[in-house]
């Protein structure tokens, strides 16, 4: 199973076949991403996320978008948004292979830190998280802003 990137390093999509092919996969954890679907990844990738597919004899197994930011907190972290493996994935390990893949990136990058958030009723993935070695360092609070 390989790890491709999706961007590239200007954050532009270097592989708009697996852009395509990523995007069922990613509505099952953010069906509400507006269509047309590359183009909101587009608008997203601008603001600085970029993308990685998990591949194994191209089916896609899974997904990460994640960003590199710089804090007051922490200082330059990698920040996961988006990691789905697809449950009926040929092989396993499909999670922990974005997770290396996250860490590795981080790593190359000068980051002192792998972030991310997880919906409150994401049971499942919390058990992976930790697993993985994630702690719980903050509650995250939100408040709409649309009337």
């Amino acid at each position: 199973m390989d790890m491709i990137a999706i961007t590239g390093a200007d954050r532009s999509i270097i592989r708009e076949d697996l852009l395509t092919l990523a995007e069922s996969l990613h509505r099952t954890l953010r069906p509400n991403i507006p269509s047309p679907y590359s183009e909101s990844m587009r608008e997203v990738f601008q603001t600085g996320a970029e993308m990685a597919v998990a591949m194994e004899d191209n089916v896609l197994c899974g997904l990460v978008v994640f960003r590199i930011t710089t804090n007051t907190m922490v200082g330059r972290k990698i920040y996961s948004e988006d990691l789905v493996a697809d449950p009926k994935a040929p092989v396993k390990g499909v999670g922990h292979l974005m997770m290396d893949y996250l860490k590795e990136v981080g790593r190359q990058r000068g980051c002192v830190s792998i972030e991310l958030e997880s919906g409150t009723q994401r049971e499942q993935a919390h058990r992976f998280y930790f697993k993985e070695g994630f702690v719980i360092k903050a509650f995250g609070f939100k408040q709409s802003l649309k009337d």
